[in-house]
Parts: structure tokens; sequence; C-alpha cells
């Protein structure tokens, strides 16, 4: 749809062109009685081989693109950070109501406190009877002190050792208790957890969030990352190193970058899978959410004469697929092509000269251009008016051609239709102008000599 919408109006443009050039659009045709050779566009036929791509949507993310979660439920006291900001690591973003938090680490520390001290207790006292064991094991052996008075040290010794034991478990229980509780304080400051942009805010004073509500999005925009689908058919040619070309939407810019990874997997639901190229963003002309279309080269193929696309013609008689050339272009008549195009001085067209369809053998196909074989290079073929040529009668038909660079041709064919139309009616607008500013001031100059006279 667009590459036919891009036919039509530039043929809407080239019919414009062609009122404008002085006299030429009103000269007699030759070969075809009274009517009017069609006007066309032709561009020479190069020698070369064309890149073999697999054209993908993409889906830019942000390099480290997280999002940012509460682990406590509870309401939103602050918020630190605003759509747009920068953040360092660590930086908080949002606080929450922390006065419980607050009270049970205080009790934490409480409780700690006691433990510590009936465990220093516990371990005083097991002091005291381990020496008084030790005397009294001196006084037994010298048959002082009676065996049953000795077991009975023992038995009091193993019972505070069990107590002391208790005390320091009491003692890590509590310490562990204190740090679960300063641990659920600090999480009352949510902090960025990387350094990068923030993005998507969805949170405000007074709103209540939990482990389920999404705060932000932040991720570093200096590097992004474009993730695109591979499919089942094109898995076998596509690997990691090969050259993606990533068209910025809105910029008319080409990014070229490697595929830094592929799955090697394919998903059982898409039966496609995921390929990761890793972009440069300065400057930053890919925004994460974006949806962008990637070329990746993956060969190219045999040498043929290349042409645009838009210069291939199915016939719709034969459905046989060609060419319209026209052979006395750069020949009999010369050709002079500017490389840089002034829409409102183009090329002049060339007087009526034959055209001939030639059948073509299409080798390989890319975005914007084909490899054929059928044409020699050099050859001037027919780019616009391909189906007034058609309508015109068969065999040869004499149409008149405005050549063309190929730069202003590729740059036609990337315009999107709208693009291409609001070049046409710009144009349209300034030759209104002139035309009508014109007149105005042949009329002035017209009642000013009437005054004078």
């Amino acid at each position: 749809m667009a590459r036919l919408a891009f036919v039509g109006l530039t043929f809407f443009l080239l019919l414009s062109g062609c009122g404008s050039s002085s006299g030429e659009g009103d000269a007699p045709r030759r070969g075809q009685g009274n009517s009017s050779p069609p006007s066309v566009e032709a561009v020479q036929a190069r020698d070369g081989t064309l890149p073999l791509e697999e054209r993908m949507s993409g889906t830019v993310r942000a390099r480290n693109q997280t999002a940012i979660y509460s682990e406590l439920s509870q309401p939103v006291v602050a918020v630190e950070a605003q759509t747009g900001d920068y953040v360092e690591k660590g930086e908080p973003l949002v606080r929450l109501r922390r006065v419980t938090y607050e009270q049970q680490v205080r009790q934490a520390e409480a409780a700690l406190r006691t433990a510590k001290a009936e465990a220093q207790g516990a371990q005083a006292s097991l002091r005291g009877l381990r020496s008084q064991l030790k005397r009294t094991e001196r006084l037994a052996d010298q048959d002082f002190e009676s065996q049953q008075q000795l077991e009975s040290l023992r038995a009091q010794v193993e019972q505070a050792e069990a107590t002391y034991e208790q005390a320091q478990a009491q003692v890590e229980q509590a310490e562990s208790t204190l740090q679960e509780r300063e641990t659920a304080l600090r999480r009352t400051v949510v902090r960025a957890p990387i350094s990068g942009h923030v993005g998507q805010r969805n949170v405000q004073v007074g709103q209540r969030v939990g482990p389920d509500t999404r705060l932000y999005t932040i991720g570093d925009l200096d590097s992004v990352k474009v993730n695109v689908e591979v499919t089942d058919r094109m898995f076998g040619r596509i690997r990691p190193g090969q050259t993606a070309r990533i068209h910025v939407p809105q910029q008319d810019t080409v990014l070229v970058a490697p595929v830094a990874r592929m799955s090697p997997f394919l998903s059982e639901e898409s039966y496609s899978a995921e390929a990761v190229i890793e972009v440069s963003n300065d400057p930053r002309l890919l925004n994460p959410g974006m949806f962008v279309e990637v070329d990746v080269a993956y060969g190219e193929s045999e040498r043929a004469t290349i042409v645009p696309l838009s210069a291939l013609y199915e016939n719709p008689g034969s459905n046989a697929r060609g060419v319209f050339v026209a052979p006395t272009l750069g020949t009999e008549i010369p050709v002079d092509v500017p490389e840089d195009f002034n829409a409102d001085n183009p090329p002049p067209l060339t007087p009526p000269t034959p055209t001939t369809f030639r059948k073509v053998e299409v080798v390989a196909e890319g975005q914007q251009t084909a490899g054929i074989r059928g044409v020699e290079p050099g050859d001037w073929v027919v780019t616009v008016g391909k189906n007034q040529i058609s309508a015109a009668g068969q065999g040869r038909v004499d149409a008149r051609v405005r050549p063309m660079s190929w730069s202003r041709l590729m740059a036609l064919q990337r315009l999107q239709d709208t693009d291409l139309l609001y070049d046409v009616l710009e144009r349209q607008q300034r030759i209104a102008e002139q035309r009508f500013g014109g007149e105005d001031s042949t009329s002035s100059d017209s009642a000013q000599s009437s005054t004078g006279s």
C-alpha cells in the first residue's frame, strides 16, 4: 500500500513539475497522433550486489530498565523524584509512613538489651559455679569433700551452661529481630536500585502503596537495547554479530549496531526467538517503548543489474515481470542529471523518446532495490509513469522522460505517503503564491500606470 501511494503521489508531483516547465507540456508528440506522450521519470541501472536483509519490528528498552515497587504496604508521605529526573543509585525516590516501624525498632532494641543482661547474668553464674567446682575437685582428691557434694556441683554447672546457652540464643534472636525491624524501617524509603532516568511515575503523596504497586520505571537512556522477534523462517539466517539497521521513527535517521545476542529457543506460542540489539543512544533518538523497524543483513546476492523496486512492473496481460527501458537516453539523447534536486526547478523533460517493455529475471529484492537480469548496467529504466506507458499501447511507446538521480529517488522511496503528500501540497502552495502574487503585482502596476496617465 505504501509503495502504491508512493508511485501515485510521485506521479502527481511529476505532472506538477511538467506543468511548470516552460512550453514543454504543449509540444507535439511523436508516434501517437494528437495524443500527448506520457511524462515519466527514469534512473540509470547500476551494476552491483544487493544486500540480503530481513525486516523485523522491534521494541526499544532502556539498558537496565526496571520497574520500581515498594516492599511495604504503607501510605506515601513524600515523593522525592519526578518524571524525567536523573537519579544515582541509592537516591531516595519515595518516603512511606514509618511511625509503626520506628516503634518496632525501639521495642526490638529494648528486648535485645534485656536478653544481653540475662545472658551476662547467666555467664556470671556459670563462672562462679565452675570456680567452685574446681576447688571442690581439689578437696575431693584429698578426701576433704564428699563425692556426693562433687556430683551436685557438676550437675549445677551443667545446668548453668544450659542456661547460658539459652540466654545466648535469646540474644541472637533479639539481634535478628532488631535487624528485621531496622530493615523494614529502611524500606520505608524506596531508593533507586540503579542510576538512570525516572519515567512513568505512578505515585502521589497520601496514596497507599504495596508490593503490587508500580511506582516508577528507571533506565539508563545513554545505551538502549532493541528487542526483535526472529521468526522460524528467519531463524537459520540471523546470527549474533550481524549488522542491524534501526530506522528511527519521525527522524529519517538510521542507526547501525550489531546483533548482540539471540535466544537459541523458539517460543511454542509465537514460533519466534528474541534477539537483542544494543545501541548507543547519543544523541537520544530512541526512547523506551518505541516501536522501530529493523533490517538485519545476512549476506549479499550474486552480482546483477540493480534497479529501484519502483522500476519493476508486472504486465497485467501476460503476468510477465519486467521494466520499461528508454534505450536512446544517454546515447542519442544527452542526459544531465544534477545531484541536488530542486522541486521548483526540476531537470527538464526530454523530447519524445521511445520506451519498450523488457522482461527481466529478479535475482533478489531488498527494501528499496532489486537485482535483475535482462537489463544492462547503464540502461535507463522508468520508475514513475509505467502505467501510463502501458496504457498508451503495446510495443514501442514514445514518452517524455525526466532523468532522475539515485539519491533523489531513494529519498522519495523512504518518504511515507503522508510526507510526500505534504511535500506536494507545499510545492503547489508556493506555485500558487508565485502565480497569484505576480497577478496582484501586475494589477497594481497597471493601476498605477492608469493613475499616472
